[in-house]
């Protein structure tokens, strides 16, 4: 084909050969990186939509460093012997395996003699035989899809007429009915007196390119619907606790005079990421009788689902509790609950009864961390009645406990997200509940529960947590 360039322009020298093996040596050691990348990304879960995202950008990525070494290669061969016209070879053995580019091929019209040329390559690109000659302008549009047919009409007018070159990309559909995608890029070839004299261009295959794209975008906006569900339902979630869990947290007086008297605060803990709510609660309320209830616990799962379920589990504590139900009966009932709920869950919890006129503390628990009772300047947990796990087996008896109070005594209720850990410290007590009985002093000195409170969120506000905690700690008033 013609070159495009006037003739008075010195040809381009080819690039030193050392450079370019240094080019294709760095392309090489960076494909190979990338492909490493890749191929962790292949053993992670496949359901996971920001792994397909990366596993697709990496696949675009490892492809484009491909095709750009095959490049590097042509470019340090220099120019291939001219090919004999209408040699016959089959596309699939020229095309690069796994290429993204694909294959270049290049054509003249010269609108002086009609004549069109056309390299071996293009004839393969659009699957047409060489035997029956390269399509003029005015066919070549009728190969496009119907909708891409006036983008290349108007492509080539503005180039013959106006001198534009050519930059856009269309459709083809081969005669057995595949679709292919090709990029173009032209200019027109002036005669002496600067009139366009013919047309050259050279049309690249981005099939596989656009589809790798495609699949890139795809998975791009599939995270990016599974980020905008993740923050609804997080904001969702977040919502209804905040309904959900009593509206103090500061201080509350149970009753609000007389005797007995507890000063109740509590603290609600978020996860480390603040992305996991949990199913943790925390709950006071005066009873009919002029008792007092005390409950903390935790459900499994995070998200709606178990803020939901902890709302449902709150109101039949408390409905059960006004109804004059024991701490053990009441947890009895709480497991068949969940147990026979559509939505089945586990969870832990524990259920005190606060009688102000003797002071005495009925309790029960399942599978929760025993209170924490602090007195004098000590504390200690005081001693678990047996109780599984919610939801875990049917027809379980909670055993019911009772401990006497004194004026001035702490009791602190909390979940195990508040000081989990798996190892065991001194006496079989975990370190997280160590940690809390070390605050003995500093409550033995605290003025109210809100006080007691705050030494709490000063030492563990900053622990990273897996999971969201809730504390809940009541004075005894004189």
């Amino acid at each position: 084909m013609p070159s495009p360039l006037s003739a008075d322009r010195s040809a381009p020298q080819p690039p030193e050969r050392d450079a370019v093996d240094a080019l294709i040596d760095r392309t090489r050691r960076l494909r190979g990186d990338v492909d490493a990348v890749r191929r962790d990304t292949v053993r992670v879960d496949e359901d996971d939509p920001r792994a397909r995202w990366h596993r697709a950008l990496c696949e675009l990525a490892v492809h484009h460093l491909d095709d750009l070494g095959t490049h590097l290669g042509q470019l340090r061969e220099g120019l291939p012997e001219e090919p004999e016209r209408h040699t016959r070879v089959e596309a699939a053995a020229d095309e690069p395996q796994g290429s993204l580019i694909g294959r270049v091929g290049s054509a003249e019209w010269n609108l002086l003699t009609d004549e069109v040329s056309w390299s071996d390559e293009l004839f393969r690109i659009f699957g047409r035989a060489p035997e029956a000659g390269g399509l003029s302008l005015d066919d070549l549009p009728s190969t496009l899809l119907p909708e891409d047919q006036p983008l290349l009409t108007a492509l080539v007018t503005d180039c013959l007429v106006d001198g534009k070159p050519i930059d856009g990309e269309f459709r083809i559909r081969h005669a057995d009915g595949r679709v292919r995608t090709l990029h173009m890029m032209g200019e027109p070839v002036l005669d002496t007196d600067g009139r366009t004299a013919s047309m050259w261009a050279v049309l690249r295959d981005v099939s596989a390119l656009r589809r790798s794209q495609q699949v890139v975008h795809r998975t791009h906006e599939s995270l990016r619907r599974e980020q905008h569900i993740a923050r609804a339902e997080h904001r969702v979630a977040v919502e209804l606790k905040e309904a959900v869990l009593p509206p103090w947290q500061s201080s509350l007086r149970l009753p609000d005079q007389g005797p007995g008297t507890l000063d109740i605060a509590a603290h609600y803990l978020p996860s480390e990421t603040s992305a996991l709510v949990g199913g943790g609660w925390y709950d006071a309320m005066e009873l009919p009788d002029g008792r007092t209830l005390l409950t903390v616990g935790d459900l499994t799962g995070h998200g709606i689902q178990a803020t939901s379920a902890m709302a449902v589990v709150m109101g039949a504590v408390r409905g059960m509790a006004v109804a004059g139900t024991e701490p053990g009966a009441l947890l009895g009932h709480l497991n068949q609950l969940l147990e026979t709920s559509i939505q089945p869950a586990l969870g832990s919890a524990v259920c005190c009864r606060f009688d102000p006129a003797t002071r005495t503390l009925d309790w029960a628990q399942a599978g929760h961390p025993a209170p924490l009772l602090f007195r004098a300047g000590s504390g200690r947990p005081l001693p678990l009645p047996d109780g599984v796990l919610l939801g875990a087996a049917s027809g379980v008896a909670y055993e019911q406990d009772e401990a006497r109070l004194l004026p001035g005594d702490v009791l602190v209720l909390h979940t195990d997200g508040l000081a989990r850990d798996d190892t065991s410290g001194r006496g079989g007590a975990r370190p997280g509940t160590e940690a809390l009985l070390g605050l003995a002093p500093r409550f033995a000195e605290a003025r109210s529960a809100q006080e007691c409170v705050r030494a709490v969120v000063e030492e563990f506000g900053a622990a990273e947590r897996l999971d969201d905690a809730c504390v809940l700690i009541a004075r005894v008033g004189a």
